[in-house]
């Protein structure tokens, strides 16, 4: 609402007067359209929107402690996971040379993933009761695979080991001396193995001291003893021979 700006014709009273009113009615209007403005509300941010938590005839008010309904974001979306404080300063290391690190997050049983994503942050202090650090993983969440609230396995990769050797767990066994494994020699004996446990992911474990393509024993340890005469089965019934094979290995926090 333009003012007037020549008062020629007019008494400089008149001018003073026309000029206040039209400020007043400016006001009025500034103020009527913040009022209106709180006849709306506008969510602070996109997600999904939950069930109501009014009915329609509710009367509510700005300093009521109930809201009216819950927004939660989808897109992105963080899941919080802990691993134990012995990984933390690996994981510190690959955090530090400034490389991103893949979460993948899997199903309750651990045999589906649902989706992949990157780890944002880690957590102040280690929690003493239970010795692990929580870590928080960014995920897109494009297709809405994760739900708030979702129970899922994270998965956490470190580091990649290449040209290693790995062997299933279920054949490392281990005494007073250490961990070793039964090397099925070609006179079809036994030998106890010693072996060096290195990294494990999931069913199989990186070892030392073993070369690829090794022969050992896959089961049947309580019969097993070093120099004892052993016989191989065929690959139709449950395996006692295991090829060991070099491969890559991923470093990860256990499941």
């Amino acid at each position: 609402m333009p003012f007037p700006n020549n008062c020629s014709t007019r008494s400089s009273q008149s001018c003073t007067n026309t000029r206040g009113r039209l400020k007043l009615d400016q006001g009025q209007v500034d103020n009527t359209k913040v009022q209106l403005g709180y006849c709306h509300i506008t969510a602070p941010m996109a997600g999904r929107v939950g069930l109501r938590l009014v009915d329609a005839g509710n009367i509510v008010h700005a300093s009521d402690a109930n809201p009216l309904l819950v927004i939660t974001e989808l897109q992105p979306i963080t899941v919080i996971f802990s691993v134990a404080e012995d990984y933390l300063p690996q994981i510190q290391q690959q955090l530090r040379a400034g490389k991103k690190l893949a979460v993948d997050a899997f199903d309750r049983v651990q045999t589906k993933k649902l989706a992949t994503g990157t780890l944002k942050t880690l957590d102040n202090q280690i929690d003493t009761t239970t010795g692990t650090v929580k870590l928080k993983a960014l995920f897109a969440n494009e297709d809405e695979t994760l739900f708030p609230n979702q129970f899922v396995n994270a998965r956490l990769l470190v580091d990649t080991l290449h040209n290693v050797t790995l062997v299933p767990n279920t054949v490392i066994q281990r005494n007073a001396q250490g961990a070793f494994v039964y090397l099925l020699k070609p006179d079809q004996t036994a030998a106890m193995q010693p072996i060096t446990v290195g990294t494990t992911d999931g069913n199989v474990a990186a070892v030392e001291g073993l070369e690829p393509g090794a022969a050992v024993a896959a089961d049947n340890f309580n019969r097993l003893t070093d120099g004892a005469k052993v016989g191989v089965r065929s690959s139709t019934n449950a395996a006692v021979r295991t090829a060991v094979q070099p491969h890559g290995q991923r470093q990860s926090n256990p499941p």
